[in-house]
């Protein structure tokens, strides 16, 4: 139906009949209409250049797919806009692109971190000062920044591109500074309550998380745990020399009263906490009750092994004032097993050793507890493996047989095999079986073949209770414990507001690991990026370490670490929080690696003091030439070369002239970064 005194018509849009001006395009008015068209090479003020077919659409009567950007509907045409083979075809359209993409949509140090934190973001900001701005970009996915920002294995540091040129930025010490900074004085500001409450069972870092989140949400919280404090395995299974107790992690626990978490101590599941009953006097329940359970030595006599768990809780229970343990033997490789040693040798034991079935390059402690407990003067025994402990004249006698490295197991590592007839005895006061744990679920909770909770999305176990940390993923780490708890969190939220967890997808385009990349292949998007060693942790002298339980490792300062945020060469991509490319795929499920074919050579332009040009990224949409041509009245920009090797670039290659600095149109009009500020702060308008 036409009406032509208005100068509009009618046809049907996803089987609905809506009105359209003549002239008006397709994508106009789904807009308008409230209908969803992704489209990267439209911006509406140049004009048209139909190459991306990311925003298409169907024509219902003749089955052809038009671009939304350029067709103009006809009277009574009708038009799907959202339907499953138009879906595809723009998941298909994006594929294409994607697959010739290049970039780092986030940086490898905040992809590696467990918890998923703005890595880079917090840097930059300590880097310039802004400590507090860098403790509250941290808390978004961190709620214990002092503990972990002492005890984390640094994964983000594993990943850093910086190792290429020596070594990693010390990423988790601006953790550590900002928190030890501002935690005292520093409180959210909390929503209105929801009326909603939850019970946590486990005052470990998962339970901490999800108590942290939930307050963030509006939801209340109630803690219980079986220990007298909280603070779980970060409490009674770290030793105070990595994490003091009154003066950090007290510190921190006390932020949770600060935002209202109540807690309850003493109260163990199956004795004095029945969880039918928290299933009915809460809206939810999660389970974090963590891995307290420790393995055994699988040999005969293995009851006569003191539990490296246990040891270590004992002596913070007895304020690191535990009985000298005497010529000790720790079994293990992992950082249980360093915990215990260094703690054994703190307690004045004469004589400490570590035995271990593989080599230390097999070993899965950590290479600086390793190294730390060997300046401390522990014996290091490596391809040995218990086969018998007994008792004999009030001392242990522990059995052992030489090993050799055969094919790898499940893990990757070698599997070590028995030497026929390499037995030997070693007579000890202690014997420390540290070679692993598990966890002790309570009743009623359901459990997986390994006796871990058994969880679906969200962390749910079934009906409203959920669980999460070491109990779900087994003995892990603080941060990885910490990245579980809020999962749990968002979990309970979606049951509060009637509807199924479904995790936001994302998407990351990368340059690739830095142990599969040369220096040529890094982007530095700045000339000042530092070239200075990495800076060192200040360290209390060797014999305090080995002698007192005091931290061993200081916090660096201010000046140190701003020196240090300069070594960052800031790897994420420019426009991260503005690429529609990505904001495209996301919402159409595209994946940057299902298309695999040949790329352009890079080739990154920084030879302008504020601006850089990454034809990498590059969709070759034309919008930048447009608007220097159609807008600013400008030719600086142009096409170059055909087909598969067409880019963008200047006259003769020229570059962009400085006065391009005080325009920055271009830059605004692209969308996918290929054109972008030096300047990360200087965002696009």
């Amino acid at each position: 139906m036409s009406n032509s005194a208005e100068n509009t018509f009618e046809f049907i849009l996803d089987g609905k009949t809506v009105q359209a001006k003549v002239g008006e395009t397709v994508l106009e008015v789904a807009r308008r209409e409230g209908i969803t068209i992704p489209s990267l090479c439209f911006n509406g003020k140049v004009s048209h250049t139909t190459s991306c077919f990311v925003c298409v659409v169907k024509d219902c009567k003749t089955g052809k797919f038009l671009p939304s950007c350029a067709a103009r509907p006809a009277p009574g045409q009708e038009i799907d806009a959202s339907g499953e083979e138009v879906k595809s075809m723009r998941k298909t359209a994006l594929e294409l692109l994607l697959s010739e993409h290049s970039g780092d949509c986030e940086a490898p140090c905040t992809m590696a971190c467990p918890a998923h934190a703005a890595v880079e973001e917090y840097v930059r900001a300590g880097k310039e000062g802004n400590w507090l701005e860098a403790l509250k970009i941290i808390k978004e996915r961190i709620p214990l920044p002092m503990s972990i920002g002492r005890v984390c294995p640094r994964f983000c540091e594993k990943e850093c591109r910086k190792n290429l040129y020596g070594k990693a930025v010390s990423i988790n010490d601006f953790k550590r500074y900002a928190a030890d900074l501002y935690y005292r004085e520093y409180v959210e500001t909390l929503p209105p309550e929801t009326g909603k409450k939850v019970a946590i069972v486990g005052a470990g870092p998962a339970g901490l998380s999800a108590a942290y989140f939930l307050r963030r949400m509006g939801v209340a919280v109630k803690v219980f745990d079986q220990m007298p404090e909280a603070g779980g395995m970060i409490r009674y299974g770290i030793p105070e020399y990595r994490l003091p107790k009154r003066d950090v992690l007290d510190v921190e626990l006390a932020h949770f009263k600060k935002l209202g978490v109540e807690f309850e101590f003493n109260a163990k599941l199956g004795e004095n906490l029945d969880i039918e009953t928290l299933k009915k006097e809460f809206d939810a329940v999660g389970i974090a009750v963590g891995c307290w359970k420790s393995s055994g030595i699988r040999c005969e006599g293995e009851e006569l092994a003191t539990a490296g768990i246990d040891f270590l809780r004992d002596n913070i229970l007895k304020d690191c004032k535990a009985a000298n343990p005497g010529k000790t033997i720790v079994i293990g490789g992992g950082n249980t097993a360093m915990d215990c040693v260094r703690t054994a040798v703190r307690l004045g034991a004469e004589e400490v050793s570590c035995f271990y079935r593989r080599t230390e390059n097999e070993m899965p402690a950590e290479k600086i507890e390793i190294h730390e407990a060997k300046e401390e003067g522990v014996n290091f025994e490596f391809l040995v493996a218990p086969v018998k402990l007994r008792k004999e004249n009030g001392k242990l006698v522990l059995t052992c047989q030489r090993m050799v490295l055969g094919e790898p197991d499940a893990s990757g590592r070698r599997r070590p095999v028995p030497q026929a007839g390499s037995e030997f005895d070693t007579v000890a006061d202690t014997v420390i079986a540290a070679v692993g744990q598990s966890t002790i679920m309570p009743a009623g909770v359901k459990v997986n073949k390994y006796g871990y909770a058994e969880v679906s999305a969200g962390n749910l176990v079934e009906d409203n209770v959920f669980s999460a940390g070491d109990c779900v993923s087994g003995a892990a780490t603080v941060v990885e414990a910490v990245a579980g708890g809020r999962i749990m969190a968002l979990g309970m939220q979606a049951l509060f507001e009637g509807k199924p967890y479904a995790e936001e997808y994302k998407i990351n385009v990368s340059r690739g690991a830095w142990r599969s990349m040369s220096t040529d292949d890094v982007v530095k998007i700045s000339d000042s990026v530092s070239d200075s060693e990495r800076a060192q942790l200040p360290l209390i002298s060797l014999e305090e370490r080995k002698t007192t339980f005091k931290e061993v490792a200081g916090t660096m300062s201010a000046e140190t670490l701003q020196a240090e945020g300069k070594r960052c060469i800031e790897c994420s991509c420019t426009d991260k929080h503005d690429c529609r490319l990505k904001k495209s795929a996301e919402l159409c499920g595209a994946c940057p690696t299902a298309i695999c074919g040949a790329k352009n050579a890079k080739r990154i332009d920084t030879r302008h003091p504020e601006i850089l040009q990454d034809t990498g990224k590059c969709i070759k949409c034309g919008i930048c030439v447009k608007t220097c041509k159609e807008i600013i009245g400008k030719t600086l920009l142009s096409a170059q070369n055909r087909g598969f090797l067409t880019t963008i670039g200047t006259a003769f290659n020229a570059g962009l002239p400085t006065s391009c600095a005080e325009c920055g149109a271009c830059i605004n009009a692209c969308p996918t970064g290929a054109l972008d500020w030096k300047d990360k702060s200087r965002r696009k308008i």
